[in-house]
């Protein structure tokens, strides 16, 4: 399965974030192409899941606005809105986009197939019957058509994770969101999922990837971007960014990073 062939573009602009007295994203500016692979780095807590969140909008900035398609939300605007309009703004956005989790997040009660067929059956009313047949041509190509009746108990993390992925493809999204997705998987687990991200990418899938796979980032991405306390410090092509930084906290996070103590 591919992209749609629809253009798509990510435009993120002046997007801030506080919980409570802390400053979380400060005017982040972001432009993704479609077809374009995004890997954002930074260290823990510099606000990168923050951002990713915001983009499908399971997170509600204070300001900025972000650009899906033809989509766009003003979230300094969305305060003074309607609830059911903000809500309907809010799905909107949230419907350009599918989320590939840290932690799976799979249903524990529903089998793979259910976990992959929810969404295209609930939330986009497709037929049950297409949805299914599209989801097991999906779990076929990822060498898990055999765990369709598996419960995700009954699967490795790395088996998890290749679920999470395939669920966010049955929606047919415009743009992949990946919140750091081998982190929590055993180190021997990791190269089966990044594997099937570097397929998606050559496919012209547009990524927007929170990780700490530098590796992953030089070969594939197209564009990385460096947050750090909330902030852009610094965007480009990978050999740039992680190669020759122009931020001297650039260059000691990806040092640290290459060179760990």
């Amino acid at each position: 399965m591919s992209p749609s062939p629809a253009k798509s573009l990510l435009s993120v602009s002046a997007v801030s974030k506080a919980f409570g007295d802390h400053q979380v994203l400060r005017a982040v500016d972001l432009e993704v192409a479609r077809g374009e692979v995004v890997a954002i780095i930074g260290a823990s807590g510099s606000g990168k899941t923050t951002l990713l969140r915001s983009l499908n909008g399971l997170e509600t900035p204070d300001a900025g606005v972000i650009t899906a398609g033809d989509v766009a939300v003003d979230f300094g605007a969305l305060a003074a809105a309607k609830p059911s309009a903000a809500d309907r703004q809010r799905a909107a956005l949230r419907d350009k986009s599918a989320m590939v989790f840290q932690h799976y997040h799979l249903f524990p009660h529903r089998t793979v197939l259910q976990n992959v067929t929810e969404g295209p059956i609930v939330v986009q009313k497709r037929p049950r019957e297409e949805a299914e047949r599209e989801a097991y041509s999906l779990l076929k190509r990822v060498g898990l058509a055999d765990k369709a009746d598996a419960y995700p108990h009954q699967l490795s993390g790395g088996q998890q994770q290749r679920v999470g992925i395939v669920r966010a493809l049955a929606l047919k999204p415009a743009l992949l969101l990946f919140d750091e997705p081998t982190s929590a998987l055993d180190p021997e687990l990791v190269g089966d999922v990044l594997l099937l991200m570097r397929d998606l990418a050559a496919e012209g899938w547009t990524m927007v990837v929170v990780t700490h796979e530098l590796q992953f980032a030089r070969e594939v991405a197209t564009q990385v971007a460096f947050l750090d306390a909330g902030s852009v410090l610094e965007v480009g092509p990978p050999a740039q960014v992680l190669g020759e930084p122009r931020e001297e906290r650039t260059r000691q996070f990806v040092r640290r990073l290459t060179h760990p103590m």
